[in-house]
C-alpha cells in the first residue's frame, strides 16, 4: 500500500454606475465590461522570446466521458496553446507545473493510481534542462491514464465534535458531503469533511480549533482509501475587550455597538457575520475586517479588532429607465452617509419620467423627496427613518398630485427577515374619470420581507415573500379602508451550474373600504408594466367602466392577482436570454370573477451577465390587447425582472 501525504426594476436602464473609458476601435465597454471588440493594445503583454508550440492532450482507460474536459481545464499547456510560451525556460516551467496540476486535479476526481506523461519534443519534461535545443513549433504531447476510480474505505474523523444539524449552531455532519464508507474518495470531500469538524467545534465556541492531521492511505489493490482527519479543538472562548480601528469618522463607541459583540459571551462565529453584515448595511464604510486575537488570553477570553475604512461621506448618482410605453426617465439623488458621526444619512432625490413621450411638460410625472435615517435608535438591529415626498404622477388611468410625508422604523429579523412600521399622512389631488377629487389620508403601514434568494440580481435558487398591510383613514370623505398585497417569488435552477432556471412570482391584493369613487385611486389597484404585465403600459389595467353616456374608461380595482413565469437560460458566461409569461387581472370585488378581464402578455429576453446583475432587454407583446394598447413593448433594465 502506498501513503499519500497532505499536500500543501423594474423596467429600467439604470446608468448610475456606468464608466466612460476610452475604447478600442470597434468595441464597446459599459459599467467597466467590454460588451464587444477587442482588448486595447495597452492592455497586451508583450512575450519575450516567444516560443510557439503544438499541443494535445488525450485520456485514456477510464469510462469517465466528462474527465477530458477536465485534463484539459486543469492544463495550462492545453488551455494557453494558442499563445506562445516565454522561451525555453517558460515552456518547460508550465510543463512541469502541469503535473502537480493534473495530479491534483485527479485526486479531486477519486484517483489516486494515475499515469502522466507530458513529453516535449518527445523527450519527457521533467527530464529536460533549459539548455534543451528547442524548434518552433515544438510538439507538445499530454498522456493521462487515470487507473480506477477509488472509494472510501475507513473515514474517521478523530476528536470529532458532537454534531448537531437543526439550529442557528448546527452543522451538518461529513456524511452528508460524501465522507463516509463506498463513496467516490474524491480530495475535496476530505477537505470539505475536516471543514464542517472544525466548523461545528466553532460553532461551540471552540475559537481555535483546526486540523491538527491528516491520514490518506491508498490501498492500490482493493482501490480503497482509508482516511483519518485528526482535529484539535483547543479551548472553549468568550468574547474579550472589542476595540475599533482604522481610518473613519463615525464614532467609534457606536460602531462597537451596531457590532453588537458582548464581552463576555460565548464566542460564536455567527455573532461576528451578523455584525459584518449590520456594519455593512450602514453603507458609511468601504471595507470592514473583524479580526481575533491570535491566541486565547490565559482567562479564555478572546479580544476582537474591528478595523473600518469609510466611504466618501457625500455622493450624487444618477439613474434612468426608458420603455417604448412609457418612455424616458431620468433620476439623481445627493447623500451625506455620516451627518452627525453615527452613520446618520441624509438623502434628496429628484426624477423626471415620461420623457419622449410628449413635448408638453405638464405631462411629465415629477418627484422630488427627502429622507432622513438613524440607525441603531433601539436597538442595532433598528432604524429610524422620516421622508417627505412631492409627486406629480400623470398615468393613462389617473393624474395625481401629492405630498406624502412618513416616519416610523425599520427592523431585522435576522439574516433573511426585515420589517417596517411606519406612520404616514397624505395629502393629494387626483384626476380621473371621476372628475377631480381632493383626499386627506392617515394611515398606518407595515410590512415585511423574507428573502432566501442566492442572489437578488439573479436568483437561481430560493424564494422570496413580501406583504404589507395599511389601515388608514380617510378625512376628506371620513371613510376608514384596509388594503393589503402579498407577493412570493421562487426558483429553480437545473443543469451543470444552473444552466437552466426556471422562475415564478405570483402576487395578490384586496381593498376594503368605501366605494371606489370615495377612495384614492392610488390606494386602488391596476396593473401593467415591467414589473407587472409587460406588454401593457405602467397602471392601465383596471376595471373598465361606462358611464351614463356610453363612455368607457378604466378605474382602480378592489382586488389584484398577478403572476409571472419566467424559463431563463445562458448561452455562456456572458450571453443569456429568457422566454416569460406575465399575467393580470383587476378585479372590481375583492377576489376576481368571470365578468373581470384576465391580461396576458408574453415575450422574450436578452440578457448580458457582468459584475453587478444581467443587463435585461425585454420584448413583450400583449395577448389581449385594447384599441389604446401598443402591438410590441421593449423594456430595458439591470437585474432580472423579478
Amino acid at each position: 500500500m502506498a501513503r499519500l501525504k497532505k499536500l500543501g426594476i423594474l423596467s429600467g436602464l439604470l446608468l448610475g454606475a456606468a464608466v466612460a473609458t476610452p475604447p478600442a476601435a470597434g468595441a464597446f465597454e459599459l459599467f467597466g465590461f467590454r460588451l464587444w471588440g477587442s482588448e486595447p493594445e495597452e492592455d497586451r503583454i508583450e512575450i519575450i522570446d516567444p516560443l510557439p508550440y503544438t499541443a494535445t492532450l488525450r485520456v485514456s482507460g477510464t469510462e469517465d466521458g466528462g474527465l477530458q474536459k477536465r485534463m484539459e481545464t486543469a492544463s495550462a499547456l492545453w488551455s494557453d496553446r494558442e499563445t506562445p510560451a516565454s522561451g525555453n525556460a517558460g515552456l518547460i516551467s508550465k510543463a512541469r507545473g502541469d503535473y502537480r496540476r493534473l495530479l491534483a486535479t485527479l485526486y479531486a476526481e477519486g484517483y489516486y493510481g494515475p499515469y502522466i506523461s507530458i513529453r516535449i519534443n518527445g523527450v519527457e519534461a521533467a527530464d529536460l534542462t533549459l539548455a534543451a535545443e528547442l524548434p518552433q513549433g515544438v510538439p507538445v504531447a499530454i498522456e493521462i491514464q487515470p487507473g480506477p476510480p477509488f472509494l472510501f474505505g475507513t473515514t474517521r474523523i478523530t476528536n470529532a465534535p458532537p454534531f448537531q444539524p437543526e439550529g442557528r449552531d448546527g452543522v451538518e455532519p461529513p456524511r452528508s458531503v460524501g465522507f463516509e464508507t463506498g463513496e467516490s474518495a474524491r480530495s475535496g470531500t476530505i477537505t470539505s469533511a475536516s471543514a464542517l469538524a472544525v466548523e461545528q467545534w466553532r460553532q461551540l465556541s471552540y475559537a481555535k480549533a483546526r486540523e491538527a492531521d491528516r491520514e490518506v492511505i491508498a490501498d492500490h489493490p482493493t482501490g480503497r482509501l482509508d482516511v483519518d482527519v485528526t482535529i484539535d479543538p483547543g479551548r472553549k472562548a468568550r468574547y474579550g475587550t472589542v476595540t475599533v480601528e482604522g481610518g473613519s469618522r463615525v464614532d467609534r463607541e457606536f460602531v462597537a455597538y451596531m457590532a453588537n459583540i458582548h464581552e463576555g459571551a460565548p464566542y460564536d462565529p455567527d455573532d461576528l457575520n451578523d455584525a459584518e453584515d449590520r456594519l455593512s448595511s450602514l453603507g458609511v464604510f468601504r471595507s470592514i475586517r473583524i479580526v481575533e486575537e491570535e491566541n486565547i488570553l490565559g482567562d479564555g477570553s478572546l479580544p476582537m479588532t474591528i478595523v473600518v475604512e469609510d466611504r466618501r461621506r457625500r455622493t450624487i448618482g444618477f439613474g434612468g429607465t426608458y420603455s417604448t410605453i412609457d418612455g424616458l426617465g431620468v433620476q439623481a439623488y445627493w447623500m451625506h452617509r455620516n451627518l452627525f458621526g453615527k452613520a446618520e444619512r441624509l438623502r434628496f432625490d429628484a426624477g423626471i419620467e415620461g420623457l419622449l413621450l410628449t413635448s408638453d411638460p405638464a405631462d411629465y410625472n415629477y418627484n422630488l423627496g427627502v429622507t432622513f435615517t438613524k440607525p441603531g435608535v433601539i436597538s442595532p438591529d433598528t432604524s429610524f427613518f422620516a421622508s417627505l415626498l412631492a409627486q406629480q404622477l400623470d398615468w393613462e388611468t389617473y393624474r395625481q398630485t401629492s405630498l406624502t410625508a412618513r416616519a416610523g422604523f425599520s427592523q431585522r429579523f435576522g439574516a433573511f427577515l426585515t420589517g417596517d412600521l411606519f406612520g404616514e399622512v397624505q395629502r393629494a389631488r387626483f384626476t380621473d374619470d371621476f372628475g377631480t377629487r381632493d383626499f386627506l389620508t392617515f394611515a398606518l403601514v407595515g410590512r415585511g420581507e423574507y428573502d432566501r434568494r442566492n442572489d437578488p440580481l439573479n436568483a437561481t435558487s430560493g424564494y422570496y415573500l413580501a406583504g404589507d398591510l395599511r389601515p388608514f383613514y380617510e378625512a376628506k370623505y371620513g371613510n376608514p379602508a384596509l388594503r393589503g398585497t402579498i407577493e412570493g417569488r421562487t426558483y429553480l435552477g437545473f443543469s451543470e451550474d444552473d444552466r437552466f432556471v426556471l422562475a415564478g412570482r405570483a402576487k395578490f391584493g384586496g381593498f376594503g373600504g368605501p366605494p371606489v369613487e370615495e377612495s384614492p385611486p392610488d390606494m386602488l389597484f391596476f396593473a401593467g408594466g415591467g414589473g407587472s404585465v409587460r406588454g401593457y403600459a405602467y397602471n392601465s389595467i383596471g376595471v373598465e367602466t361606462t358611464d351614463s353616456e356610453g363612455e368607457t374608461g378604466v378605474v382602480g380595482g378592489r382586488g389584484l392577482v398577478e403572476g409571472s413565469g419566467e424559463f431563463r437560460f445562458r448561452y455562456n458566461e456572458k450571453y443569456g436570454g429568457v422566454a416569460f409569461a406575465d399575467v393580470g387581472v383587476v378585479a372590481a370585488g375583492i377576489t376576481p370573477d368571470s365578468s373581470d378581464d384576465v391580461r396576458v402578455g408574453v415575450g422574450l429576453g436578452f440578457r448580458y451577465f457582468t459584475g453587478i446583475g444581467p443587463l435585461r432587454v425585454d420584448v413583450a407583446t400583449p395577448i389581449n390587447p385594447q384599441p389604446e394598447d401598443s402591438i410590441v413593448a421593449v423594456y430595458f433594465g439591470i437585474g432580472q425582472a423579478f
